[in-house]
């Protein structure tokens, strides 16, 4: 996660979206969509690399049960197969201690054992990992391994403490003869205990957002270079199954540089990383000084590093977004409402074919990295709100979860069209608006967002009368914040409270209808979000 800005950026102007070829077309008044799809048309692979991968909260959180039921909630609802989060060799897991006193093994009387007696365990202490990865393991969830901070008594500056409330350290080590022991140390650990088999299908990455805050070593880049080389050359040493990559920028930056510098320096390189908000900024990202909108940024950054491997001495090298959400600033209005329904199916149709996968910053508010939360909705980036509150994010996952994985091209910015497994379309249709507002307690009304969408699909080669189920998510559905507005926004709602909220945070139930004559009409409110499944037994 990035660090906080003070300000956030205006944004006005429009980039052109996603288009491909396509047998549908779309005309008409700007709220009047048509479209026709052939539902028999030629198709092409659509892996969810939106859902597979999710971030959260540093790693001692996931020790919490409240972490683990918001994972279960997250993994039920979509494809999630790995969580990335912060701090595995951070002090509170007490991995590191050179100056923890050795624990002596003596001899038994009768026994012919020549264990010394001075033996120990070294400076290593796995329990806390070993607990947090395997409570992972546990429920179906690989570990997305980030390698960082810096334990205190390795590091060159014992005060080079981040901002956040856990203030991590953000050093470079005093010794880089440490950092490489602890690397060996802690993947033999790994392999030891999971085996080389899971471990090889595990992804590591060197650090969080070395060209910002996060990394003290000045200047910024070669100095991550070099804990980079350490990091890679120590894993491979271990087993070269290990998969590494770097350089886990913000705002998509240094990629081209790296993989130069691992090419010169014939350094391991598995895989390419680094991460985007949609409120960054073009000059931070781009160096431009074009204001790119919230619904443009993500995908525009993904196709900017994309084009920069094909370029690269490694063009087939895999990209991972290993952090992305609408914003990196805690904005209520964005991430906790309706906005997130219409701006992840939009990041979705753009993005489809550009990256191995994304890593959706967050999957819970279990979450403190700015100190403990103070109320359900101050626009955190969980999913899942604290006390288990399901957000209209969660709903947005659940229903484009239910897309096939093959995709029918569509000439539109607003639809996205898909086959399933069992034959039947899976259909994800939005009406996106701007965020409006500001502030914890600011609700839109539908109208001061601009005006509903009217859709009339025309699809061809399924049943004339074929029934079809509809999902919503706006304003009237799957929205928890409605409820909670009519609470009057409880800072702290008591058990009763958080009962209904959750109650009012589930998915709506599906609607259902059925073709007219191969027609369906409807209409779709700002910030509103539908998934249509016409067909098959989904």
């Amino acid at each position: 996660m990035k660090s906080l800005h003070p300000a956030l950026l205006a944004l006005v102007l429009l980039f052109a979206p996603f288009t491909s070829q396509t047998s549908a077309a779309q005309a008409g008044a700007p709220n009047q969509v048509n479209l026709t799809i052939d539902t028999k048309a030629p198709t092409t692979p659509f892996p969810h690399f939106w859902e597979q991968v999710f971030g959260s909260g540093r790693a001692v959180l996931s020790l919490r049960e409240s972490y683990r039921n918001d994972l279960r909630t997250v993994k039920q609802a979509t494809e999630l197969n790995a969580v990335r989060f912060h701090g595995i060799f951070m002090d509170d897991l007490g991995l590191y201690d050179p100056d923890r006193k050795p624990i002596k093994f003596a001899q038994m009387a009768n026994s012919n054992a020549t264990t010394p007696e001075s033996s120990d365990i070294g400076s290593y202490n796995f329990s806390y990992v070993d607990q947090i990865y395997d409570g992972l393991l546990a429920n179906g969830v690989r570990p997305f391994v980030e390698l960082s901070f810096m334990p205190k008594k390795m590091a060159a500056d014992p005060a080079a403490l981040h901002a956040f409330w856990y203030k991590q350290n953000v050093s470079p080590p005093s010794d880089y003869k440490l950092w490489d022991a602890m690397i060996t140390a802690f993947a033999q650990h790994l392999i030891e205990r999971y085996g080389i088999n899971e471990v090889s299908t595990w992804s590591f990455e060197v650090w969080n957002e070395p060209n910002i805050d996060f990394w003290a070593g000045n200047p910024k880049q070669p100095t991550y270079f070099e804990l980079y080389d350490h990091t890679a050359l120590a894993l491979k040493k271990v087993s070269t199954r290990i998969r590494i990559g770097g350089p886990s920028t913000a705002q998509a930056a240094w990629v081209t540089v790296f993989l130069a510098h691992c090419k010169e320096k014939n350094i391991p390189v598995d895989f390419a990383s680094t991460h985007v908000y949609a409120n960054d900024t073009a000059k931070d990202v781009m160096g431009t000084d074009e204001q790119i909108p919230r619904d443009q940024m993500v995908c525009r950054s993904v196709r900017k590093v994309h084009d920069e491997i094909a370029a690269s001495p490694y063009p087939k090298i895999p990209l991972i977004f290993s952090e992305y959400n609408a914003s990196y600033a805690n904005e209520p209005n964005v991430t906790d409402s309706i906005y997130m329904g219409p701006w992840l199916a939009t990041t979705i149709s753009q993005c489809d074919g550009l990256t191995e996968s994304m890593s959706y910053w967050t999957f819970s508010d279990v979450f403190e990295e700015q100190g403990v939360i103070r109320t359900p909705f101050y626009g955190g980036f969980g999913l899942i709100a604290e006390d288990g509150i399901p957000k209209p994010a969660f709903n947005a996952f659940a229903m484009l979860h239910r897309l096939g994985t093959q995709r029918i091209k569509l000439d539109s910015d607003s639809a996205l069209a898909t086959r399933t497994a069992d034959g039947a379309l899976a259909l994800a249709l939005w009406n996106y608006a701007p965020p409006a507002g500001t502030g914890a307690a600011y609700t839109p009304s539908p109208t001061s967002l601009g005006a509903s969408k009217s859709f009339s699909l025309k699809l061809t080669g399924a049943a004339p009368n074929a029934a079809v189920k509809i999902w919503r998510l706006d304003a009237d559905h799957g929205n928890v914040i409605k409820a909670y507005d009519a609470m009057g926004r409880p800072a702290f709602p008591t058990r009763q409270q958080l009962t209904a909220l959750r109650a009012a945070g589930q998915p709506s139930p599906p609607e259902t209808a059925t073709l007219r004559a191969g027609s369906l009409q409807l209409s779709i409110p700002p910030q509103g979000l539908v998934l249509i499944t016409v067909g098959g037994t989904r």
